[in-house]
């Protein structure tokens, strides 16, 4: 089960370049594979990928989870769907460990996706509110 990832729609490509590399990882293995694809903020739990891998994993249908780096899966929480499957005796392989990073680098990773998903929402916010103006105001002048 591949789970590639990715924060922005900008990052389009590089989701397309994780999946051929899991699904190429899983065919080396002899694995039969499904991919689910999210395109999202790793701070956003209601994304259609990540609810159907937690069903898939509540109900027992896969047997592993595959994926290219242990941060891909979730920003914050990965741990809890890692314990998830150790609890359901699903095996987890993260194909590029490499070098954890420091406590430092971590931390300000953390803290950039945080600025990051609340300048989102309240510029998204924002733009809610001047469609909502533009839209009255066009109303208005159709009225007239």
């Amino acid at each position: 089960m591949p789970c590639p990832c990715v924060r922005t729609r900008d990052r389009k490509a590089d989701l397309d370049r994780q999946q051929a590399a899991l699904e190429a990882y899983c065919a080396a293995q002899g694995w039969q594979a499904e991919t689910i694809r999210d395109l999202g903020r790793g701070l956003n739990y209601r994304k259609a990928g990540l609810q159907r891998l937690l069903d898939l994993i509540m109900k027992r249908r896969i047997k592993r989870l595959v994926i290219t780096h242990k941060d891909r899966l979730l920003r914050f929480g990965a741990e809890l769907v890692f314990a998830l499957c150790e609890l359901q005796g699903i095996e987890i392989v993260i194909i590029h460990q490499g070098e954890p990073p420091s406590f430092e680098e971590e931390l300000a990773q953390d803290v950039l996706e945080i600025i990051t998903v609340f300048s989102a929402r309240l510029y998204g916010s924002r733009s809610h509110q001047s469609r909502k103006l533009i839209d009255a105001l066009k109303s208005a002048q159709e009225q007239a």
